[in-house]
C-alpha cells in the first residue's frame, strides 16, 4: 500500500504543473495520474508497478521553500431561529482557499511561472506529499512506484501573480499566487490490487 500510514514532516513535498483545458468536474483519479504520467495505464495493469514515467507536458516547481494549506475552509452561518434562545449554525458555499507557494527564486528555472500568468493559461497542479525520498527524474518530478509512500492532490487553476521579493540578509524569493477552480482532489496514491494497482483514495 502506498497511501501515508504514519505521522511525518513531509518534507519531500513537490509541486508540478500541467497546461490543461479539460473540464476538471469530470476527471478522475486515474485521468488526473496520466496528465503527469506517461505509462499510467501501464502502471495500472501492471502486476509489479515500475516507477512513473513523467508526461513531456508536465513541470515541476523547484525551491518551494513554503507551502499553503490545502482545503476548502469552512463558511458557516448563523441562522437566528425563532423562540430558541441561540441561533443555529449551517454550513454556506464555502469561499474558494487563496494559495501562495513561497519559492527561491530562480530567475532562469521560475520565469515561465510569470509568462503563464500574463497569458492566464489554465493549469492542473500536483501537490505530492511525501515524508521520506522518492526517486527524482532529470526535470525535478518524482518518480514513484507502488513502494512509496506518498498522497497526491490535484486542483485546476491559474497564476495569478508573481512577486519577487529581494533580500539583503537571505535567499532571494518570489510568491506565487494561484487561483483555484472548483474543488481539491485527492489524497490519492498508487495502491497494490493483486494482479495490478489502482491510484485511489485511501480504503
Amino acid at each position: 500500500m502506498a497511501h501515508i500510514t504514519s505521522i511525518g514532516a513531509s518534507k519531500f513535498t513537490s509541486l508540478d504543473y500541467v497546461p490543461n483545458t479539460a473540464n476538471s468536474a469530470t476527471s478522475t483519479a486515474a485521468a488526473l495520474h496520466g496528465l503527469f504520467v506517461s505509462n499510467s495505464s501501464t502502471i495500472l495493469a501492471a502486476a509489479d508497478a515500475t516507477d512513473e514515467t513523467p508526461d513531456s507536458a508536465a513541470v515541476h516547481v523547484g525551491n518551494i521553500r513554503e507551502f499553503p494549506s490545502l482545503g476548502t475552509p469552512a463558511n458557516v452561518v448563523n441562522v437566528p431561529v425563532y423562540g430558541q434562545a441561540s441561533s443555529s449554525q449551517v454550513s454556506g458555499q464555502s469561499d474558494a482557499p487563496s494559495l501562495e507557494f513561497t519559492v527561491n527564486y530562480v530567475p532562469s528555472e521560475h520565469s515561465a511561472l510569470d509568462t503563464l500568468r500574463k497569458s492566464a493559461t489554465r493549469l492542473c497542479f500536483r501537490v505530492r506529499i511525501a515524508d521520506a525520498d522518492i526517486t527524482t527524474a532529470a526535470s525535478g518530478i518524482t518518480t514513484a512506484d507502488s513502494g512509496d509512500k506518498y498522497a497526491d492532490f490535484y486542483f485546476f487553476g491559474t497564476v495569478a501573480s508573481f512577486e519577487i521579493t529581494p533580500s539583503l540578509s537571505d535567499s532571494l524569493q518570489a510568491t506565487l499566487a494561484v487561483t483555484i477552480e472548483g474543488d481539491f482532489n485527492g489524497p490519492f496514491s498508487l495502491v497494490d490490487a493483486g494482479s495490478s494497482h489502482s491510484y485511489a483514495l485511501p480504503a
